[in-house]
């Protein structure tokens, strides 16, 4: 069938064909069925969505990432990509072999696979897991899949927690502090999974974060380092639609988990890296054991590609930082650079830095290049270098209007805080996309409480919004107050 194009904008990044319902009955195209487009510059597939109004009979529309094509076009019906066959091979619990990972990997990256089984394949990895075997396969896959970043440098640095901690944005901090002792760290970053803040949401708070390789490039020759997206350049791009399909469900199954962190690494021509794993109730790892499993299984994997991979278990049971949140993660990162900010964020910092710098081999003090403000200085030069304000302070940076303070309603202890639910509080506030909306954590486990004392402040940029979030809190609580005998009794 031959048909015109129109380029069309429905909202959506996926490789979408409009067809009218007249075109689409003769085509014999059902709705999510794929289409294969001949065009002047080669051929291309479209995923079909059927209408009666967008597009006339003996049209076509396309959405961006087809609107390069150019009509008149032949258009046929294109067969169910052979790596449908090995998702449903995963969601019967089989494993899967190199060949078949592979071209999964290579239908995501081509945009074959339709919401749907996209959705099929992450919900098969969380419900059966990933084998060690699979796990290496699909990071090289991932990783091999886009651009490459090379560097002269013998090593390059770089830093990953698993995250699922609350306020627990170091990054920036350890990025300013290494490369100040001079290592190169260029540090591609991922938008919030399922948490209310990614590192590059938070820094998009102070500048820009979407570069091009050039232009990371230009910003490491410059600073050491960088602070960006790693979805606004080609690296381990398979890794973002993943992500894009895990995000409404907030899952972060553990294989794919150590195929999304290892593949950006690798894209990123890191050579040397740290990874955090916090551990504890209501973290993504619940127990010290599975945390050294999931270390182990890092390591393994990141021989495999050639890194050298240090794990850093650390404790996930409190919030890192106060804030949580774009805004108020910004916050406290912006005041311990400053020399002052939340105590447990500062050490948490000092901690990675210096654990990074002896991985790497670099004999220099974390804690005197923070104290010294020469780390704030760096990060003030990185900051201008992605376009925006080096003078900005801590102090300009106000969270959500619309707030309100929850108060403990009996004297005691605190004897919980959930970092699941306070991030799950913070995301119905509306973070991450709204910036400035999150929590202000006032107290922690173990903590002393008198009956009306500020638990946690909520901000959001909305009333409906903070109506929403002070409704789930009443349902939640995630910083749980006892009397003292009651805490006794719990603690044993």
């Amino acid at each position: 069938m031959q048909l015109d194009v129109t380029a069309t904008d429905i909202g959506t990044s996926r490789p979408l064909v409009l067809l009218n319902t007249v075109d689409a009955a003769e085509l014999g195209a059902h709705p999510i069925d794929r289409v294969r487009i001949e065009h002047a510059d080669g051929t291309s597939t479209g995923i079909v969505k059927r209408t009666d109004e967008l597009v006339a009979p003996g049209t076509m529309g396309l959405t961006e990432p087809l609107h390069h094509v150019r009509g008149p076009v032949d258009v046929t019906l294109a067969g169910t990509p052979q790596s449908v066959r090995y998702v449903r091979k995963k969601l019967d619990d089989i494993e899967l072999e190199a060949a078949e990972l592979e071209r999964i990997v290579e239908d995501i990256y081509e945009d074959r696979l339709s919401d749907i089984e996209l959705g099929a394949y992450v919900s098969a990895v969380y419900t059966n897991g990933l084998s060690l075997s699979e796990t290496k396969h699909l990071t090289r896959a991932m990783a091999e899949a886009g651009q490459q970043l090379t560097w002269d440098a013998p090593v390059v640095a770089d830093k990953h927690s698993i995250g699922g901690v609350a306020g627990n944005c170091v990054t920036p901090i350890v990025v300013s502090i290494v490369t100040e002792a001079g290592l190169t760290m260029p540090k591609t970053s991922s938008r919030a999974v399922t948490s209310p803040a990614g590192t590059a949401d938070v820094m998009e708070v102070f500048c820009d974060v979407e570069f091009s390789i050039d232009g990371i490039e230009s910003i490491v020759a410059e600073t050491n380092g960088c602070l960006v997206w790693g979805g606004g350049v080609d690296l381990s791009p398979v890794d973002d639609e993943i992500i894009r399909a895990e995000n409404p469900l907030s899952i972060d199954p553990q294989g794919q988990l150590v195929a999304s962190v290892l593949s950006k690494k690798r894209s990123a021509g890191s050579t040397h890296v740290v990874i955090d794993i916090p551990y504890g109730e209501g973290a993504k790892v619940e127990s010290l054991v599975g945390a050294r499993e999931l270390a182990d299984d890092i390591k393994r994997v990141g021989e495999d590609l050639g890194m050298d991979i240090t794990c850093v278990i650390t404790h996930g049971t409190d919030p890192v930082g106060r804030g949580v949140g774009p805004v108020l993660e910004a916050r406290d990162v912006l005041e311990v650079l400053e020399g002052a900010g939340p105590e447990s964020l500062r050490l948490k910092s000092i901690r990675i830095a210096e654990i990074l710098l002896d991985h790497c081999g670099v004999d220099a003090s974390a804690t005197e290049i923070l104290d010294s403000g020469r780390a704030l200085d760096r990060f003030r030069r990185i900051v201008a270098a992605q376009n925006g304000d080096p003078a900005i302070e801590s102090n300009d940076l106000e969270p959500g209007g619309k707030s309100t303070i929850v108060r403990s309603e009996r004297s005691g202890f605190v004897t919980r805080v959930d970092n699941r639910r306070l991030c799950d509080l913070a995301r119905r506030a509306g973070a991450p996309l709204d910036a400035r909306a999150g929590l202000v954590i006032h107290r922690t486990d173990g903590t002393t409480v008198e009956s009306g004392d500020p638990l946690y402040t909520i901000h959001a940029e909305t009333e409906p919004k903070l109506a929403e979030a002070d409704s789930l809190a009443d349902r939640l609580e995630p910083i749980r107050v006892r009397s003292k005998a009651d805490a006794l009794v719990e603690r044993r």
